[in-house]
């Protein structure tokens, strides 16, 4: 498995923080290896929600289904699968000193023989967490 996580300081309200980030369509923005993230389902974003997301990692395009696992007053989890890859996303939402705190961890749990490679991602996978950690702050300035 493949861990990475981020610690962003953000200057905006954690709830409407949270609110964004609760809608998974919104990665194209914030996340630079998403290239699109389509919602499969209709009403409100709650609790087992679906997203397509496709996204472009070492030049390759991956799709994974998305789906809302927790949807909590400061936390919420994605997973995403397809055949090579689980994926968790993590994010936890805290108001602190009047600025929010979003922790980001992504977990990459790959399947037979893609488990061989897991090692030698680290670093590419390092690499996105630090585009999201300086691409959220700037997308939620202009919101």
């Amino acid at each position: 498995m493949v861990s990475v996580e981020r610690s962003i300081t953000v200057d905006r309200p954690a709830e409407e923080v949270l609110r964004y980030l609760a809608d998974f369509g919104h990665t194209p923005e914030w996340d630079p290896g998403t290239e699109s993230c389509v919602r499969v389902d209709d009403g409100p974003v709650v609790r087992g929600s679906r997203w397509i997301n496709v996204s472009r990692f070492r030049g390759r395009r991956t799709r994974l289904t998305y789906r809302l696992e927790r949807y909590e007053d400061d936390r919420l989890v994605f997973v995403g699968e397809n055949r090579t890859v689980t994926a968790t996303d993590d994010i936890t939402v805290r108001a602190w000193d009047g600025r929010t705190v979003v922790v980001y961890q992504a977990h990459l749990r790959f399947k037979g023989l893609a488990r061989l490679a897991a090692p030698f991602l680290r670093p590419a996978f390092e690499g996105l967490a630090d585009g999201v950690a300086e691409q959220l702050p700037r997308v939620l300035r202009t919101r």
